[in-house]
């Protein structure tokens, strides 16, 4: 018996096992670009843990601009504790007991975002540092879905200290300006080994919006949230918020900062900025005095700083109670 023969010409059985081997091939292209991502990511984080990023988008951008990318790494040796104490105080206080994520910060966050009003985030350094260094500033959720994949590659590849490290380092702290070194150096003329607290917590109170926040005499919000950091830096201390940072190393001895005779050089972004130092603080926060009364004629003018003038007293009294004004005196 004669083998019956195929009614489909060849030059369709042809086309027909071409286009399926073209479309596996495709698919097993994405599979391998996925596959390169994947281990491409993993070694740039391992890379990382040894290796200073020599650059990040947000750098990148500010070069482009023109306004250039001022930086001067220095180590969590060699770097005042009082700064990493403000940053965990400002920005993530449970830094040493979370896995990455903060889920109760996040969850208030969406809460206070579904009341309405400023829109405000609840990531942690560990997020903050992730987004920083591999990705870009903005949002989205593609953006945020990274963020979190880079923070669960840091959180086990480097661990805390160098999550700290790292974030102080590339985080942004002035128009052009990056890294609490920097930043010391740029506001009040000396770099961030020997800090105040005051000072740690006015660096760590413009974190979240440098580009529009000075930290030589800040103003309004600005001032008052670095005065509560400053409070928030003991609170870190005495609660040992801070020991995972340096968990089997030693902690560098505190020093105080040096008396810098020259004002700090003009930067790009110093329009948001007032070399006028502010007056003295009485009580961390304290609410907004009364209006100072205008001098009387003959006396000199007295600096114009911003913000209500406040009588500093001396360490051993107590401020002095508001006084209720003296009526006049009443006609004879």
């Amino acid at each position: 018996m004669a083998k019956r023969s195929s009614s489909i010409p060849n030059y369709k059985r042809r086309r027909s096992r071409g286009g399926g081997r073209s479309g596996g091939g495709f698919l097993r292209l994405i599979g391998k670009i996925i596959v390169g991502l994947f281990l491409f990511s993993i070694l740039w984080v391992v890379a990382y843990r040894f290796i200073n990023p020599p650059i990040t988008a947000t750098m990148l951008g500010d070069v482009i601009a023109g306004r250039g990318a001022a930086r001067d790494w220095m180590s969590l040796d060699a770097m005042d504790r009082d700064m990493v104490r403000a940053a965990i105080g400002a920005e993530d206080s449970k830094f040493c007991s979370h896995s990455g994520f903060d889920l109760d910060a996040i969850e208030d966050a969406m809460k206070r975002n579904a009341s309405g009003g400023r829109i405000r985030g609840g990531s942690t350094i560990s997020q903050q540092t992730a987004k920083n260094v591999f990705l870009w500033q903005g949002g989205g959720y593609a953006r945020k879905a990274a963020e979190a994949y880079f923070t669960f590659l840091i959180e086990h590849a480097w661990g805390k200290r160098r999550i700290m490290e790292v974030y102080l380092n590339v985080a942004e702290t002035g128009i052009g300006t990056y890294g609490v070194n920097a930043g010391s150096m740029r506001y009040f003329g000396h770099d961030a080994s020997a800090m105040s607290a005051t000072e740690a917590a006015r660096i760590a109170a413009i974190l979240p919006l440098p580009k529009k926040r000075g930290a030589i005499a800040p103003k309004g919000f600005t001032r008052r949230y670095g005065n509560s950091i400053a409070a928030r830096v003991g609170v870190v201390g005495r609660d040992g918020l801070d020991a995972c940072v340096y968990a089997g190393r030693t902690a560098p001895s505190n020093k105080a900062p040096p008396k810098v005779a020259k004002p700090p050089k003009d930067v790009p972004g110093a329009d948001y900025e007032t070399a006028t130092p502010p007056p003295p603080e009485i009580t961390v926060d304290s609410p907004p005095a009364d209006p100072v009364p205008t001098p009387a004629p003959g006396t000199p003018d007295a600096p114009v700083t911003g913000e209500p003038a406040v009588v500093e007293k001396p360490a051993d009294e107590p401020a002095a109670a508001p006084s209720e004004p003296e009526s006049p005196p009443t006609p004879r």
